[in-house]
C-alpha cells in the first residue's frame, strides 16, 4: 500500500481535494484534524488526562465535553501548559493515525490518504511516499480565506503568514494540484494524479502476504496501548476527585 501525504495551506482546498478522493476513488483517508478532536472526546485517551491535567473548569457542565476555548485560554499564552498539552495528546494522535493507517492496508487498500496541513511541520513527510499539496497563488488563497471566515485583510494576512508558504510545500512536493480554477479542472488533476500513484495490484497483494501478520500484531497492540492509556487516564481522574 502507497501512503500518500496530502497538505496544502489555509483556504487553498485541501478538504475539497480529500472529498473527491474519498467519494470518487474511495480512499481511505486519515484525517490529522479528525483525529485530534476524536482522542479528547469524553471516554477517549486523552481526555481524562487533560482533565487531571488543567482541571475541571475545561469540561463544559452541560455537555461534558471538552471545552475548547477555555483550554486555548489556558494554553495561549503560557508555553509550559501548551508543552503539557502536546504532551498528552501528540502521542496519543500519533498512535491513532498509525492504527488508521495499518487498518487500511489490512483492509488490503493500495492507496492510503495521510491529510495533514503540518505535513512538512510535523515532520510527517517522512513517512510517506508521495506528498501532494494543493496550491493557490497567495491573492486567491487570501480572498477566498476573507470570503470564508468573514475575516479583515489584516487579518487573512496574519493567518496566512503563521503557516508555511505554500511556495515552499510545493517546492517539496512531489504532486502539486493548482486548485485555482473550477472544481472540475481540480478533480481531472486528482484524477490523473491518482492514477499515477496506485500500485499495480499483484505487486500490492504481495506486499500484503509479506506484512499483514506483522501489521496485524501492531495493530493490535497500538489499540492495547489506547486503552491502557484510557484506564490511566480514568485513575488519574478519580484520584483527582478523592483529593478534592
Amino acid at each position: 500500500m502507497k501512503l500518500v501525504g496530502l497538505t496544502g495551506g489555509i483556504a487553498t482546498g485541501k478538504s475539497t481535494a480529500s472529498s473527491h478522493l474519498r467519494t470518487s476513488h474511495h480512499l481511505p483517508i486519515v484525517d490529522a484534524d479528525l483525529v485530534a478532536r476524536q482522542v479528547v472526546e469524553p471516554d477517549q485517551p486523552a481526555f481524562y488526562s487533560l482533565v487531571a491535567t488543567f482541571g475541571t473548569d475545561i469540561v463544559n457542565p452541560e455537555t461534558h465535553a471538552l471545552d475548547r476555548a477555555k483550554l486555548g485560554a489556558i494554553v495561549f499564552n503560557d508555553p509550559a501548559a501548551r508543552n503539557r498539552l502536546n504532551g498528552i495528546t501528540h502521542p496519543v494522535i500519533r498512535v491513532e493515525m498509525l492504527r488508521q493507517v495499518l487498518w487500511a492496508f489490512l483492509k488490503g487498500n493500495r492507496v492510503c490518504i495521510l491529510d495533514t496541513p503540518l505535513l512538512f511541520e510535523a515532520g510527517l513527510y517522512k513517512f510517506v511516499s508521495v506528498v501532494i499539496v494543493i496550491a493557490v497563488p497567495v491573492e486567491t488563497q487570501k480572498m477566498r480565506l476573507r470570503a470564508r471566515d468573514k475575516c479583515t485583510p489584516a487579518d487573512a494576512q496574519s493567518r496566512i503568514d503563521s503557516q508555511m508558504p505554500i511556495a515552499e510545500k510545493c517546492k517539496r512536493a512531489d504532486i502539486v494540484i493548482d486548485n485555482s480554477g473550477e472544481a472540475v479542472q481540480t478533480y481531472s488533476q486528482l484524477d490523473r494524479a491518482v492514477a499515477d500513484i496506485t500500485p499495480n495490484k499483484l505487486i500490492n497483494a504481495l506486499w500484503w502476504v509479506a506484512l499483514a501478520g506483522p501489521a496485524l500484531g501492531l495493530y493490535g497492540a497500538l489499540g492495547a496501548y489506547l486503552r491502557v492509556k484510557q484506564w490511566c487516564g480514568q485513575l488519574v481522574r478519580a484520584a483527582s476527585k478523592k483529593r478534592a
